[in-house]
Parts: C-alpha cells; structure tokens; sequence
C-alpha cells in the first residue's frame, strides 16, 4: 500500500458537497474489488474520484481527462486551471494502437516581443512572474473541448458538471493548499481579486474553509454549453481581454480566438527489450533529456552497477542531457535538433565522455545557455477498458502562476512567458544560439519541462508524469529506471529523488536518496552534494500488464493524490445517480 495522509484527506472530503457526495459513496462502495474497468491517478483524491466516476458513467479515458483536468482547475488553483495549459500524451486503442502528443502549451500574446520585460537596459523577471504581462494565451480550454469532441463518448456538460459542483459548492482547505498559498501569499495579495478567491481575509485560510468559486463555475458552465466560444469568443474573452489590458497586460481578442492546440507526432525511442519510449516532443525538452539519458545508460551497462555507481552514471548522463536542453525551441518556429540529438553516434560520444569514477565537471563540458522554469505544475494519468490511456502534465507556471486573477471569470493566469529566454546572449557547441531559440516572439510556445511519457512494448504499457519544474524529467527517468529495474509499481513514484540539470554544477537530492557513505563517496568523485530540505514532486504512474489485463495504478506518497481503480462488471452510473 502506498502511505496515505488521513487526517488532510478528511478535511478534503468535507467539501465534497451536492450531487457529488452520491459519487464518493459510489466509489468507495466499489474500492475492494481486484478486478479492473480502468484506472486513474491524481494529485488529489477529489480530482481521482471524479475521473473513476466518469469511467463508471460509460465515459473512456478521454472523458475522464477532460473531467479530471477541469477538477484540478478547481481543487489545485496553484498547479493547474483554466487560465493555464499543458501536455496532453494520447494512446488511442487499436491494433496497432496510436499516439498522439497534443500540445495544449499557452502562446505569447501576438503583441509580445524580446524586449517586453526590459527597463532601463535591465531585465525586470518581476514582470514576467507576476501580473498580466506575465501572462501567455491559456491552451487548457481548447484540449478540454477538442478531446471531448474529437475523442470521448461523453458531451462537455457532463463531464465537467463535477468541476462546476466543486466550484460552486466548495471543497475544503487542506495543509497543502496552504503551504503553497504560504509560497506566493505576497503575489496574493497584491491581486485584489486573487486575494478575495483564495485567501480570507488577506491571510491563509484555515484547514477546513470551505473554498468556493462562483465566478469560475460560471465559466466553466459557458465552456459546457458552448464550447470553444464559450471561452476564446463572447462575453468571456471579452472579459479577460478587458481585464488583462485595464491591469496592464497587451492581450487582445485576436489572441484568444487565434488560439489553437496542435497534435504532434511524440518522440519515440527504441530502448531494450522491445520496449519503446513514447514521449515528449518540442516544446517540450523532457522527452529529449529522458531519451537520451536512457540511450546513454544503456550504452553503460546500468542495470549491472553496484548502487553508487549507478547514481554516478545517472548523474553524468542527465548532466549531459541537459545541457543539450538549450538547443530546443517551439517546433513551429525553430528546426529540431532531435535527429542528431537522439542519433547512435552522438549517443556513443557521449557515453564515452563518461568517466566511470570521476565527475565531469560542468565548465569542462561545452558551453549551453543558462535557463529557468517555473517548479510547480500537476499531473495525471488515466487509462480505460479498452486500452485508451492518457497521461497529462498540466501547469500555471509558479504556484498561484501570475497570480492575478480576471475579475468576473474566476480565471486564474499562468506566468508562463516567464518559461521564454529573456536574455538571448550566449551559443552552444553546434553554433546555434541556443537561448535564441527559446527567445520570446508572438504566438511562439515556450520550452517546457513537462514530461507525460509512456514506456511500451508487445505485453506491458506504463505511464509516467510528474509536477516539479526543470527536476521533471530528472524525476521520471528514476521512476522508470524503477519499472525497468522490475520494481512494483507503488515504488516507481516513492523512488528518492536526485537530480542535476549541468548548471548550476550540484547534485540536489532527497534526504532519504543517500547514506553519509555514499555521500562521501559522491564527494571523493567530485559531486557536489546539495541536500533539497523539502521532498518535491508529485508522481502519478500506471501500469497495464497486456496479457492478464492486470491495470496497477500508483500516486506519489509525498502528495495527499489518489490512485484508484474501476471494477470491473459494474452498470454505468446514470447521469441521474
């Protein structure tokens, strides 16, 4: 069993009012059964009783998505929502199955520019973390309504009427709402309507505050009745265009209705055993970094190494991969890297650069752009009867993102164009201005971290994600180091965690990632230790043994998140019940 926190799940549940009461009984009435319909993971246990219900209902995993992902816009305003967006990674079932990676990542404003955040000479990071300016054109609206239309078997109004219940009723406060309100609680304040929405009385709410959100509830009914429109056209987007430029902001309503999501082709890449790592693709740089460390480790012969020795080689090769991190941009604006990146010569070069008992020391690596990202998004994974699957990666950025709130929409805004290159000084090994790419132009995407990923082959499919800034793809090669290793699924998520991203040149680990030994050890080789005083992460992992039929789902043990399972053999629940 994966450790569970009972005292913040009961406050949790306190606030599961109105017709969602009848879910719980639903689903906790069905719990013991070993057989399964389907399973869901999330990062809070409101959010998973919803997507289990919704696969009750009759909805697939694409039904369950759209549900899930609008319940967490609600329950977890400082990791994810509306005003947001994300990485969608989709297997459609088939013989042969599909997958697709939609890209729901937010867009700079049309009037967005380098030199946006400059005054004075001088780079001002306050204005692209907090405030409208620090805001991109949210995607997380348009993948709900696409893969309800395109991909689920349920309409909007149902599978977002458990999103609207949570805002209109409420849901209580736990301790993790807030320690991350505590994080931003300045920004809060500032934001005359985010402090009215999220704290009380200019302070912490208290464990156990019913935390309701009339004016979000409101809009995510407009998104059900009319889709699309419901939010990037009418009254909606003329408030957030209206709210955004009175603040300061150069939104426009070109900018929302221009929006749109793209289905990209994932990253592949063949991995041992007949497994395949599906992935990642740009924007996003965590398919890459994940490809390439497991194709360098493979290269190191990993899984025959004594433990320190292996921590070293993971280290070396993420060290590595990072670095390469900077030659990536939003596909539709730069060419890719991948091919050579991911090609078995450059794989071998870099593996062999590898030294077995040393550290390499970052400046004698060539030379990449320094980067930022923000630490703080959610994650979920969902897979039905039929072999849909889904693993999502959503964000605001910063917890909170820009916190700032439009009054009247109940949207909360991302402070993603802080994820852009502000300083585009600097080049990389291969003489592409490696900063350059992820440089700040209108409708462009930032590079992104965020890492939904699949590992599959001809018996097995799991799935992997996980909040937590430039540490995500870091934290879901120990996780699937963890599967590959043969581990039981409920260790994948709890693995202790450490990580290195090139610069800044230090070894960040858990408290538990390490003895004083092995710690010594790390030192002799020329590591840098840093112990992370705070446990970070939320993982949230399935696993489909293809054969059986056997579906595992896991939730990391450091977050209050849920994994549950569908029964199999039940009647769909009525809309009515």
């Amino acid at each position: 069993m994966i450790l569970r926190r009972p005292t913040l799940r009961k406050n949790l549940l306190k606030g599961f009012q109105g017709c969602l009461a009848a879910l719980l009984l639903l689903a906790c009435a069905a719990q013991g059964s070993s057989l399964t319909n389907g399973a869901v993971a999330t990062a809070h246990p409101l959010a998973s009783e919803v997507g289990r219900h919704i696969l009750e209902s009759g909805g697939n995993a694409f039904d369950a998505t759209v549900a899930v992902s609008a319940a967490l816009a609600v329950v977890e305003p400082y990791g994810s929502g509306l005003g947001g967006g994300g990485f969608f990674l989709l297997r459609e079932a088939g013989d042969p199955a599909r997958q697709i990676f939609l890209d729901a990542r937010e867009r700079a404003p049309a009037a967005a520019t380098p030199d946006m955040y400059l005054r004075d000479g001088e780079i001002q990071r306050e204005l692209s973390l907090n405030g409208p300016l620090a805001a991109a054109i949210p995607g997380t609206p348009a993948a709900l309504v696409e893969l309800a239309e395109k991909r689920g078997r349920l309409p909007l109004k149902t599978t977002l009427a458990p999103a609207i219940a949570l805002a209109r009723d409420g849901f209580a406060v736990d301790a993790v709402y807030r320690q991350r309100a505590s994080w931003r609680l300045a920004a809060l304040r500032d934001d005359p309507e985010s402090a009215r929405l999220f704290l009380h009385d200019g302070d912490l709410p208290a464990e156990g505050h019913l935390l309701r959100q009339a004016e979000l509830a409101e809009t995510l009914e407009r998104l059900a009745s009319q889709g699309r429109d419901g939010f990037y056209r009418g009254e909606v987007a003329e408030r957030l265009v209206q709210g955004v430029r009175a603040a300061g902001g150069i939104w426009t309503l070109h900018d929302l209705a221009d929006y749109h999501t793209v289905e990209r082709e994932p990253l592949r890449f063949a991995l041992a055993d007949g497994r395949e790592l599906i992935g990642a693709p740009p924007p996003s740089a965590g398919g890459m970094i994940l490809a390439q460390s497991l194709g360098i480790l493979e290269r190191l012969s990993w899984r025959e190494a004594e433990p320190l020795q292996r921590s070293h080689l993971v280290v070396e090769a993420l060290r590595r991969a990072y670095r390469d991190r900077g030659l990536l941009g939003d596909p539709d604006f730069v060419a890719s890297p991948l091919p050579h990146l991911l090609s078995d010569q450059y794989l071998e070069q870099l593996a062999s650069s590898i030294d077995p008992d040393q550290a390499t020391p970052s400046s004698a690596l060539p030379p990449a752009p320094r980067w930022r990202e923000g630490e703080h998004t959610t994650h979920f994974a969902v897979i039905d009867a039929a072999g849909n699957a889904v693993a999502a990666t959503l964000s605001l950025n910063m917890m909170f993102g820009a916190a700032f709130t439009v009054p009247g929409t109940g949207v909360l805004l991302n402070d993603e164009m802080d994820d852009f290159a502000a300083d585009i000084d600097g080049s990389n090994a291969y003489g592409l201005k490696g900063s350059s790419a992820n440089a700040i132009s209108g409708g462009k995407r930032p590079l992104s971290s965020m890492s939904p990923t699949f590992i599959e082959s001809a018996e097995e499919f799991a799935a992997f994600g996980t909040p937590g800034g430039s540490r995500i793809p870091s934290m879901v090669l120990l996780s699937a180091l963890s599967y590959l290793d043969g581990e039981p699924v409920q260790a994948w998520p709890a693995v202790p965690r450490y990580h290195h991203q090139y610069l800044p040149d230090v070894l960040q680990y858990e408290a538990d990632a390490f003895t004083p030994n092995q710690l010594d050890a790390l030192r002799k080789r020329g590591h840098q230790p840093r112990l992370i005083e705070r446990d970070y992460g939320n993982q949230q992992v399935l696993y489909w043994h293809k054969p059986s039929g056997t579906l595992e789902a896991a939730s990391d043990p450091r977050g209050i998140g849920r994994a549950l399972k569908v029964p199999a053999g039940r009647e769909p629940v009525t809309a009515a019940e």
